[in-house]
């Protein structure tokens, strides 16, 4: 074997080495990509998951009825869940009677449409109260001494993480004032979720106010955070004192 003969093997040897340790980098940085937002969600491949479903509560709406934003928004979550390699597992909202952190838990919509969320809230994120109606004025997410009310040219969802004891798999709540408004806190969650990792952490809790700008034109496709209401979401109310009483 000659000289260049000898240089273009050693070269082709050289690319293939190059080739093969480049795609065992890419390799190794997705997994690791891969593994945090397994860590995020708490959902390890081969894992299940809860997705709870709300009902509508439209006028002449089957208990069991889910109205058409909220099934696109179910899809969604599904999708994630598969994603991460784990298996969802569709519950209706007053069938999930089992306790938590033993599976990882998506919960969508109202605490009106869903006992579910209404009874996490009362749990997790006590300092949080939202209302629901038909009335104007009626539909408003309240955090600590702050209001967020639907206007004509927006609306609001709480999209909360709570950590649960022990160390168990975590809580995620979707709580919009309307249907276009649970469906945009998703497709929020599911773009973003690197980014509440990374400004929140891996394990913690968090509680978010996101804005949903001019949903009648533009859907639940411009979405913009409004403010973190973690430190008074978290915060349990200090009752009244009774009529009359007095500082000591």
């Amino acid at each position: 074997m000659n000289d260049n003969v000898l240089n273009v093997v050693l070269g082709l040897v050289a690319s293939a080495i190059s080739a093969g340790i480049g795609w065992l980098a890419q390799t190794l940085r997705r997994r690791r990509k891969v593994e945090r937002v397994r860590e995020f969600f708490g959902l390890p491949a081969g894992s299940e998951c809860l997705i709870v479903v709300p009902r509508s509560i439209g006028t002449g709406s089957h208990a069991t009825t889910v109205t058409r934003r909220d099934a696109y928004a179910l899809m969604w979550l599904a999708g994630l869940v598969e994603e991460c390699g784990a298996r969802p597992e569709l519950v209706a909202h007053d069938a999930a009677h089992r306790g938590l952190g033993a599976k990882t838990e998506l919960c969508l919509g109202g605490p009106v449409s869903n006992e579910r969320m209404a009874a996490h809230l009362a749990w997790g994120l006590p300092g949080v109260l939202v209302t629901s109606g038909p009335g104007p004025g009626s539909n408003v997410i309240t955090v600590g001494d702050r209001e967020f009310t639907v206007e004509p040219d927006r609306t609001h969802v709480l999209l909360a993480r709570i950590a649960t004891p022990e160390g168990g798999r975590p809580v995620f709540l979707i709580s919009g004032q309307t249907g276009t408004a649970n469906q945009a806190g998703v497709r929020y969650l599911v773009a973003h979720h690197r980014e509440l990792a990374r400004e929140h952490g891996r394990n913690g809790t968090f509680a978010l106010v996101l804005r949903v700008v001019n949903p009648e034109a533009y859907g639940p496709d411009m979405v913009e955070p409004v403010a973190d209401v973690t430190a008074e979401a978290v915060r349990r109310p200090t009752a009244a004192a009774p009529a009359g009483s007095t500082a000591a």
